[in-house]
């Protein structure tokens, strides 16, 4: 038999009504003849209570008992779906990840997936069983220790269960009915797409869109797995959500396809740095090796020897990147005169796989932002994104003028 993976988030099975709602929509696909694999997360508000008592336990945790501890809630909704789906008189057993076996890599809390046999689980499938329940965003060591992915790993679980079962689809059951133009919240005419491709979900998932994981959509365009993004609120049809698929599979589009922010921002300046070769590399590979997230940069015109260089980076790593920076100065690395941060800040980004080959765009965007009275401070492109760094005050008035300056409500 054919065979689908879905995948339901905490609020979708944030209590036992919430469970068997969806335990219904995985007997809808059963009647239709497919063998189901279900990953689940664990119930809304689990993981951060679990990792709150780690944190009360532990302020300086070993990372396997992290792991073994935070993974648990994964394994209470595992078992609770599959007793639902029994209760249904569909067959189906739970599945934690050293079970089928998941294999990831030693790094705990933030492992990846190398491996997935499907022989267990194929072999169940074979002997009756119609649906599998895996517990998500946990895996196991080469040591046999239960590792966990990191935070939204669910997302990159079910993916790398399609991948690895060959399935028709993976189905990606959220609190939310789609992939939108924008945020609904901020947008009121923000349109939910039908179909976006690998690339364009990427960027907006990596410049803030909370719909997937970039990891999860990652692996999707690596292993070409169809994902489906679905509410679990709602009635489904067959053409419900939003499809996330290969670019040649959608017709036509938008020259901009989505409008992303971020506020967790920061725009840090290097002020007088030495201009010489290696400067750069310098200057980010202490940023890179104390785990820093750089994404903008900017260097401006040399004059006298000396230039300013400025990049982006999370506010949440800003004191990491300055103590970096410092202890650079100290191993006699680099010289800066002073270092500034700018924690105000917002992203907004274009993005379109249709820029590749429309021109325009960026002259577009500029001016709509300058019709606004928004001054641009950072700008970074690549072939199929354009984002700028804002005053955080004028995200929202950004976000709501380029969505409607690129007629973004209108399908292409």
């Amino acid at each position: 038999m054919p065979v689908l993976v879905m995948k339901f988030g905490g609020t979708s099975v944030a209590n036992l009504d919430r469970i068997r709602r969806a335990a219904k929509r995985v007997g809808v696909e059963v009647a239709k003849g497919y063998d189901v694999i279900v990953i689940v997360s664990a119930m809304s508000g689990k993981t951060n209570e679990l990792v709150g008592w780690v944190g009360e336990t532990s302020p300086l945790y070993d990372a396997r008992e992290y792991d073994a501890v935070v993974s648990s809630g994964e394994n209470v909704t595992a078992g609770l779906m599959a007793l639902t789906l029994q209760e249904m008189e569909i067959p189906a057993r739970s599945w934690q990840g050293w079970q089928v076996p998941v294999r990831t890599t030693s790094a705990h809390s933030a492992a990846r997936i190398e491996e997935i046999p499907s022989e267990n689980i194929m072999a169940k499938f074979a002997q009756g069983m119609r649906v599998a329940v895996v517990a998500g965003f946990q895996g196991v060591s080469p040591e046999g220790r239960i590792t966990t992915l990191g935070r939204g790993g669910s997302d990159t679980t079910a993916v790398a269960f399609a991948a690895a079962f060959h399935a028709e689809r993976c189905d990606i059951y959220t609190d939310v009915d789609g992939v939108y133009t924008t945020d609904p919240r901020i947008a009121s005419k923000a349109r939910k797409l039908d179909r976006i491709a690998f690339e364009e979900m990427l960027e907006l998932a990596s410049l803030g869109a909370k719909v997937l994981q970039t990891r999860s959509v990652e692996l999707a365009m690596r292993y070409n797995v169809k994902l489906r993004v679905l509410s679990s609120f709602e009635e489904q049809s067959d053409d419900a959500g939003t499809l996330v698929c290969a670019e040649e599979e959608i017709m036509e589009s938008n020259v901009v396809t989505g409008i992303a922010y971020s506020r967790d921002e920061a725009k840090m300046t290097l002020l007088s740095v030495a201009d010489r070769p290696g400067i750069a590399a310098a200057i980010f590979g202490p940023l890179s090796d104390a785990g820093v997230n750089v994404d903008m940069i900017i260097q401006n015109i040399s004059e006298d020897g000396r230039t300013d260089m400025t990049f982006s980076c999370p506010t949440d790593q800003v004191m990491r990147a300055e103590k970096a920076l410092k202890d650079a100065v100290a191993a006699g690395q680099i010289e800066y005169q002073d270092l500034v941060a700018d924690t105000d800040v917002a992203k907004v980004s274009a993005v379109g796989i249709g820029m590749r080959s429309q021109s325009g765009v960026a002259a577009q965007m500029f001016k709509t932002l300058s019709d606004e009275g928004i001054n641009i401070k950072v700008i970074a492109t690549s072939e199929i994104k354009i984002s700028v760094l804002i005053d955080r005050k004028y995200m929202e008035l950004a976000v709501q003028a380029l969505h409607d300056a690129f007629k973004l409500e209108k399908a292409g």
